[in-house]
């Protein structure tokens, strides 16, 4: 199959929709504006099926070309039969193609290449086709100036031998993926690193199937290895099984080559090829596979999390104070006015908390604050505890008080954009600026930070980071243009994600309304430099400007679909403020009058949904949690009590919840819900308000464990607390809930030791 019959095979599509996609993104189309803008075009891809697209397209395109160079090298050592440029041109992987050139591959003079030219080739096919018994008779003919006796000749002749074997393209791809399916990995504790690599633990003597280990466990135990602390190795047989037992997977090259049983000599080369030689390369490409899948679902379980926060509501447009919570330094405070604006600065010290309480006092009156914004980190409670005795005391100013996340308030602080934008203030009250606007609205302000750096990942520093960075670039593109910009307040950085925009362009724009006022049409983007007609037609949809002269220009209405929106007007007798926004009018407009040959039914549809509801936000509405009273510490919990917490990361093992202390509390993926449940994302995602029940408080290790099955008796990890769907047995024959109880051991503790460091 060619490149677009493999994408529409596994897109579930047809040739057609991926042909327009693929043309679409040559032509230097963006996802969001293909998905949102292209429907006809693509038969209604979404943007998810469309990154996959992209992803697999680039792979299958990088294939092929390997595949050029491959046949190219092996044409040129005269090597190339018809067979074998069928079998390259039917690899679908490339583990598969580098397993089918390793013979032709050039590499360094190998024992077998020294004994083909001493002239050992022979020998070594006669001992392989006709299994002499008696091999120093056979290697008796070839001994020579080169070859001194027979055992120099039987050890050339096993050289070329074990070569052979080890580059047999079937034979090793049938070998991987059987050991794949059915090897341990075993981490061990290196003598005297028990006490410094204590945070590993539960890993010091690990046993669990390869193909089946979560990615946190994966991860755990591979940087245990890279920290010095484990050693990890593949057992591709039971302990229990002796040495000098011929395994299964030897058994396997014996059959491949028609060895037989009784010649010994043969038998030793497999064995020697197997366990010198094949186990240790497939060893590694195991280990390899395990951390690409690991590395695969950690960047899939960062960008959710990621999503959902930068999806998370905002609390509006309203007057804000941000409280950047600290002991020594003080609490850094800053006033934004409804538009993010800095209206006031301050540092106040909780040791004088009387003198704080009339500072903050004095400037949420002379601002009209409305909402205060308290950063989650070091002294995060006390300051939450002022700022609830300031909601009591002002109950004329309507006040609002919310603990937000402060993950990359201080990356940003840091920042030379950041500078750019305050150069005049002092780095630690960015922060609170930071902290402040995030409430406001997070996706504006936390479009600013390099995601990696926002806290919502699970060891993001172990996995690839160039995959990580494009998932989560990927992530904030679709996210942003989900959403869209008001062209004359936003933020460049948040201009640059725009579809079909980057950093100079966004710059670009600012410069310009900076010097020539608010844009009145979206027309006038065409006066900004450098910016054509091209990235016009990919960006003008999403970026909106309210109070133009063009009323459709507040919606994501795209400026070619105008004149289908003018035939409406004419149909229906009214002007565009008078149809936007009116349900009645829209309701009598029948989308198939107005198809034709460039906007079809579901752009119509869109067109009419966006003039019913203009630049409607996709985000959910604002919710906060209600901390309990004098629950500050981890000492103040209690097993037992049932409190309100909000979902602060979403994991693969369970969920993290923020309830009010310093340290987040995690619900086990086996406590989320009195049912299975195969992806915590299924219950929870970041950003929920949920309630909780404490089941268990270490204050020494700073664990707390919580479950949001609020009948479980405390101290639940007893079986009789578990679901029965989750006590069923699994493939290895464990109970269900067993292996649960194992996974959720292993889990807590990674999960906490990550919070403790």
């Amino acid at each position: 199959m060619n490149i677009i019959q493999i994408l529409a095979q596994e897109l579930s599509a047809t040739a057609a929709q991926i042909t327009a996609a693929v043309e679409l993104m040559d032509d230097g189309a963006t996802v969001p504006f293909i998905a949102r803008y292209r429907k006809e075009a693509t038969g209604g891809l979404d943007d998810t099926q469309l990154r996959t697209l992209s992803e697999r397209l680039q792979y299958l395109r990088e294939l092929e070309e390997r595949k050029q160079t491959v046949l190219k090298s092996i044409e040129e050592q005269q090597k190339l039969t018809p067979e074998l440029a069928a079998a390259v041109a039917a690899c679908d992987n490339k583990t598969a193609l580098e397993d089918l050139y390793l013979p032709y591959k050039p590499k360094r003079r190998t024992k077998a290449q020294i004994a083909r030219e001493n002239g050992l080739q022979p020998l070594a096919d006669l001992l392989l086709n006709e299994q002499p018994q008696d091999t120093e008779a056979a290697a008796q003919a070839y001994i020579g100036d080169n070859v001194p006796d027979t055992k120099a000749a039987l050890d050339g002749a096993r050289a070329i031998l074990m070569e052979q074997f080890a580059e047999d393209a079937a034979l090793i791809g049938g070998l991987r993926e059987k050991l794949w399916r059915e090897a341990g990995i075993h981490a061990q504790v290196i003598a005297g690193q028990e006490q410094a690599g204590e945070k590993f633990g539960d890993y010091f003597d690990h046993r669990e199937a390869v193909c089946t280990m979560p990615s946190h466990r994966a991860l755990a135990v591979l940087r245990g290895r890279n920290e010095g602390v484990l050693t990890v190795s593949l057992k591709y047989q039971p302990d229990e099984t002796p040495i000098t037992e011929q395994s299964e997977y030897e058994q396997i090259i014996a059959r491949q080559f028609r060895i037989s049983d009784g010649h010994k000599w043969l038998k030793d080369t497999v064995r020697l090829t197997w366990r010198a030689k094949i186990f240790l390369s497939l060893e590694l490409d195991a280990l390899n596979r395990l951390k690409e899948q690991a590395d695969s679902d950690a960047i899939t379980v960062f960008a959710r999390n990621l999503k959902d926060l930068l999806l998370a509501a905002p609390a509006g447009r309203l007057t804000t104070l941000g409280l950047d919570p600290g002991y020594r330094n003080g609490v850094k405070c800053a006033v934004v006015d409804d538009t993010g604006k800095l209206l006031d600065t301050a540092i106040v010290y909780l040791h004088q908390e009387n003198n704080m309480f009339a500072a903050l006092s004095a400037m949420i009156r002379r601002h009209q604050v409305k909402l205060i914004a308290i950063g989650n980190g070091t002294a995060s409670r006390e300051t939450d505890k002022i700022a609830a005795e300031l909601v009591k005391s002002l109950p004329e100013m309507g006040l609002h008080k919310i603990v937000v996340s402060e993950a990359g308030a201080s990356i940003y602080s840091a920042s030379e954009l950041a500078a750019k934008e305050f150069p005049e203030l002092d780095v630690s009250l960015r922060g609170a600026v930071s902290i402040a606007r995030r409430l406001q609205d997070p996706l504006a302000e936390l479009v600013k930070i390099d995601p990696k750096s926002i806290g919502v990942g699970q060891y993001q520093h172990d996995v690839n980071q160039s995959q990580l960075a494009k998932s989560l670039d990927a992530v904030v593109e679709d996210c942003v243009n989900a959403v869209g910009v008001d062209v004359n307040t936003a933020s460049a950085p948040l201009l640059a994600r725009i579809s079909g925009l980057n950093q100079t362009l966004a710059q670009n724009i600012v410069a310009y309304r900076n010097e020539n006022g608010a844009f009145a049409s979206r027309k006038q983007l065409l006066k900004v430099p450098r910016l054509g007609e091209k990235t016009f037609e990919q960006a003008a949809g999403f970026l909106r400007i309210n109070g133009g002269s063009e009323p459709l220009d507040a919606s994501a209405v795209h400026p070619e679909a105008y004149p289908i929106v003018a035939k409406m007007l004419e149909k229906q007798g009214i002007t565009a403020a008078e149809l936007i926004g009116n349900r009645d009018k829209i309701r009598h407009i029948r989308a198939a009058d107005f198809i034709d040959e460039r906007f079809g039914l579901p752009t119509i549809i869109d067109i009419l949904n966006e003039l019913e509801k203009p630049g409607r936000d996709p985000r959910g509405e604002f919710q906060t949690a209600s901390f309990a009273e004098g629950i500050n510490e981890i000492s103040d919990l209690e097993v037992g009590m049932v409190l309100e917490g909000v979902v602060s990361n979403v994991a693969n093992f369970g969920a993290f919840v923020d309830i009010g202390v310093h340290q987040d509390g995690l619900v086990h993926i086996s406590a989320l819900a009195n049912r299975f449940v195969q992806d915590p994302r299924e219950v929870v995602k970041a950003g929920d308000v949920v309630k909780v029940k404490v089941i268990e408080v270490d204050a020494a290790r700073k664990r707390i464990a919580l479950t949001m099955r609020l009948d479980d008796e405390t101290g639940s990890g007893s079986p009789k607390n578990r679901p029965s769907e989750n006590r069923r047995a699994d493939k290895g024959g464990k109970p269900r809930q067993q292996r649960q109880q194992q996974i959720g051991n292993t889990a807590m503790a990674d999960a906490f030791a990550k919070l403790r460091k």
